[in-house]
Formats: C-alpha cells, structure tokens, sequence
C-alpha cells in the first residue's frame, strides 16, 4: 500500500507518498480500506517529532479514518467485510489500509457520507471523554471552550449546547467568532482579551464550571481565575507549554479540580479505555447527529497524497473545523 511516510522530523515538506508494508490484521483487529482521514495538531506535533505513537502502534501518522473493512482479525464479531465504518486510531490513518482494534470501530453517523465521517471519531471521543466523562458537565451549567474555531471546539461548542449548557467560546478574530456563535456559543470572546474578566461579565460574575482547554501552561493561571465554585478544568493540549505555576490557595477556595487527560495512550479495554469512551460516543453523540443538533464541521478536503498541504494550511491559521485527506479509494 501507500502511506505518508517521514523522512525526518520537521516541515511539512518531510512528508511523503512512499510505498510501504500492508497492515495485517491481530487478533480482535481489522483491517480497513481507507477513504478518508483527518489532520489533527497532534499530527503536526508527531510531524515534528514532538509527540511520538504509543509503543506497539503504527509510526505512520494519523488518529482517526473512515472506510471500508477489507478483513477480519481471529475473534473479531459483530462487524462483516464490506462493512463502512469510522475509526478511532493510535496511528495510521494517513495511509491506503490500517490495521485497527474492532472495538475503536463505530458505525457511519446517520446521514453522514463516508468521507465525512472521517473528521469525528477523534473530536468525538475527545470531547465527550473529557466534558462528560472527566468534566461531568450538567444542564444548566456554563461550559468555556478555549479554541471555539478549532476542530475540537466546533464539535464541543455543539455538544455541550445539546447537552442544554450555556456556552462560551474563545476566538482570535471576528469571522472565528461569529462562527462561533452560529455554532450555539451563547458567549463568545476574543482570547486576547482578558478572559475571566470577560468571562465574569456575560454570567454575573459566576464564571465557567467546565473549561476545556488546549493550552495547557500558557492558560492556567486565566483558566483557574475563570472558574466558578466547584469548576472543573479539563486540560487537552500543551500548545502553550508544559510548565506553569499552581496557586493551590485559590484552587482550594473555588473547590476546584483539574485534569488533564490524553486519548491516544489509552488502553483498549477498561473503564477508561478507548473501547469504551467509543462506545459512548456511538450511544450518545451519534443520535446528536442523526437528528441535527450536531454537524460535522468540514473546512476541506485535500488528497492524501498532498498531506503536506494540509499541514501548512493547518499551521498558517484560518482553518475553522477540520481539514480531510482522501484516499485514492474515495474515487
């Protein structure tokens, strides 16, 4: 098969369209024909060498795909060759086949078309793993969202606004924002402002109970200033670093917690595996979409075999929702 090899870390233009060995499918696995994946910014932090594959997964980039099963591992059930299905994956969705647990496997969404379906499983499962799941945002509670724009937070807007919360949104233009907005966000604010200040204004003074935020040390300390009593912070990315300073004082008074939970390293199996945040979502996200109060945010397509294009738009700025790869397959 084809995949997106690279040559070594750095730029986009380490990325290649090389031939390489056809996965094959272990026990309790398949293996898929792929149509479509996404890219994430966790794909640009492994590009670069910052953010690499659990040990025993694929080295070829790539979180999540859609397409078609092409075979099936020894104790596989429930699922038939032929079968189009979306995958959560540790690695390997930016290549012709990949090789993936069948309990990382969902169905297509109702009135999804298999490209698509691509971009959800890895927002999906990230979003309610970590608002639901970890962050046990209720109705009526107000939910931040930091990145509103982003492929995460286009979906975690939508979620969380299904879920009946009241939610807020960061941005850092007027079109981003706006689009926001047309995505459910009841409060949406310009990240280089002061947020919690911001924040405070638009809910008399309460704050956020849930915030879910990518920038890990660069937004702690704004990030625990906007919390409301009993606030939970869910931290999901390090764009902004890994090192911060913690003041426990004002953690302790607002009651506060924070956590910070990855999806990639997760075991299969378990209460906090992959097997079951899947699950989840497949129970409780995809009747979102069936009927309508989620969509998929698509900002394009490229092929795959220019993924290097992607990466650059996707660093340049400006993307809102996800950007997909196709496959030849998808033809």
């Amino acid at each position: 098969m084809y995949a997106i090899t690279v040559s070594e870390p750095g730029g986009p233009e380490s990325m290649q369209w090389t031939e390489v060995p056809d996965p094959v499918a272990g026990a309790g696995e398949v293996v898929l024909d792929v149509v479509a994946s996404a890219v994430n910014r966790a794909d640009l932090m492994q590009r670069q060498g910052h953010y690499p594959p659990p040990p025993g997964a694929s080295e070829i980039i790539g979180l999540e795909c859609s397409g078609r099963i092409a075979a099936l591992g020894e104790g596989v059930d429930g699922w038939s060759v032929g079968d189009e299905v979306c995958a959560l994956l540790a690695g390997g969705g930016y290549a012709e086949q990949v090789a993936v647990p069948a309990a990382q496997l969902m169905p297509i969404p109702p009135g999804v078309n298999l490209v698509t379906a691509a971009g959800l499983p890895e927002v999906a499962c990230t979003v309610w793993s970590n608002i639901v799941m970890a962050g046990r945002l209720g109705s009526g509670e107000t939910f931040l969202v930091q990145g509103g724009s982003s492929g995460i937070g286009t979906h975690a807007i939508q979620v969380a606004k299904a879920l009946g919360a009241r939610v807020a949104a960061t941005a850092g233009a007027p079109d981003r924002l706006e689009r926001c907005r047309s995505l459910g966000a009841d409060i949406v604010i310009d990240y280089h402002d002061d947020i919690p200040d911001a924040l405070r204004q638009a809910t008399g003074g309460h704050g956020a109970d849930v915030i879910l935020d990518n920038m890990g040390a660069k937004g702690l300390a704004a990030n625990l200033d906007a919390l409301a009593p009993d606030g939970r912070l869910v931290i999901i990315g390090l764009q902004g670093g890994t090192k911060a300073e913690l003041d426990i004082g004002a953690l302790l008074r607002k009651r506060g917690s924070i956590t910070a939970m990855g999806l990639r390293g997760r075991p299969v199996d378990g209460p906090n595996g992959k097997g079951a945040v899947v699950a989840e979502v497949t129970a409780n996200v995809w009747p979102m979409i069936g009927d309508g109060r989620v969509r998929p945010i698509v900002h394009g397509t490229v092929p795959m075999e220019r993924a290097a294009a992607a990466h650059a738009q996707l660093e340049g700025g400006g993307v809102v929702g996800k950007l997909l790869l196709t496959t030849p397959a998808t033809g």
